[in-house]
């Protein structure tokens, strides 16, 4: 299953499902110090397993710093964002348990 670069977010590829009859979807993050999405949320849970790297994710209410080898669920409707917090390269892969990514952001533009 190929995967797209991001326009808005260089380093990260996305993959969706539907184009290659699967029901999951994903984005493959390799992002620098200080980079990450805006505050959002999917109608699912999303699942992230950090492979190198440090990043600090807000949940809901709470916040989390995650080193690799570790993995955090954020549930589905529950706004949440990360940011690269260590000093090298963030790589981590994203799961998204549907066949087409929805997000809706809830902040920026």
């Amino acid at each position: 299953m190929p995967i797209e670069p991001v326009p808005t977010y260089e380093g990260t590829f996305r993959w969706e499902g539907a184009d290659h009859g699967s029901s999951v979807s994903g984005f493959v993050v390799r992002s620098r110090t200080g980079e990450g999405p805006v505050l959002h949320r999917h109608p699912y849970e999303e699942v992230f397993i950090l492979e190198g790297g440090r990043a600090t994710f807000t949940v809901g209410g709470e916040t989390v710093e995650l080193e690799p080898g570790q993995m955090l669920v954020a549930p589905a409707n529950t706004p949440h964002k990360f940011v690269n917090s260590g000093e090298e390269p963030l790589r981590m892969t994203t799961i998204h348990p549907a066949p087409r990514i929805e997000q809706e952001d809830l902040e920026g533009d």
